[in-house]
């Protein structure tokens, strides 16, 4: 059995999608920027805010500086409104934990984000390791995050399963010489995970539980 379980936050864990485009939107609409359907943004999450910030700005790159920060601040305060655990994840993160797993999250979203985030929808949950952005710290697909909670637990890449739902999750993982398991419930197809590279699938949160465990 495999010692530790490393997971991505958005759309693997937690559907943040609607608290997202909804703060994202209003930024936008102050700027006179078009707005984008919550589906839009499925492709939009992902790669963290710098990046999210560019793909909604388009060709207004005078003002990227000043929709990064308004958006920032907008969901800083507002990413607990619509956003929700996806049904079987306090259970599944739980019966991880009762097992001895040590149960991470390494996502692109800003660390004081991931936190708050985190708090609210898992009180209960006892997560080893939270690493968001930091500045100095390359974002995924880089692997550099997902080896620095290995090496802060002590435990070996390949003793490790990384989870979630978009390609940027199955390169982190495969580069940093993890086990991949690609989510169904998230906001990218099955064929984006097989293609890259995902070494399980599954569709529901205990599946996750029955592959470590086994």
């Amino acid at each position: 059995m495999k010692r530790c379980v490393i997971f991505d936050l958005d759309g693997t864990l937690v559907h943040t999608l609607p608290d997202i485009a909804a703060a994202m939107n209003r930024t936008l609409e102050k700027f006179g920027l078009p707005v984008f359907g919550e589906s839009a943004y499925k492709y939009k999450v992902g790669n963290g805010v710098l990046k999210l910030t560019e793909r909604c700005i388009g060709e207004r790159k005078d003002l990227y500086q000043q929709v990064l920060e308004t958006y920032k601040a907008d969901y800083a305060v507002n990413n607990q409104v619509n956003s929700k655990a996806f049904l079987g994840v306090p259970e599944m993160l739980k019966a991880l934990c009762d097992k001895g797993v040590y149960v991470c999250v390494l996502t692109n979203k800003d660390q004081a984000d991931a936190e708050r985030v985190l708090g609210h929808y898992f009180p209960d949950a006892h997560f080893s390791v939270i690493r968001g952005r930091r500045e100095g710290v390359p974002l995924k697909p880089d692997p550099t995050g997902a080896l620095l909670i290995a090496e802060q637990l002590g435990v070996e890449p390949d003793d490790c399963w990384y989870v979630g739902d978009t390609s940027t999750d199955m390169n982190t993982g495969n580069a940093a010489g993890m086990e991949t398991i690609g989510v169904l419930w998230g906001y990218r197809p099955r064929e984006e995970l097989t293609a890259n590279g995902a070494r399980h699938l599954v569709s529901e949160p205990e599946e996750i539980v029955e592959l470590v465990m086994a």
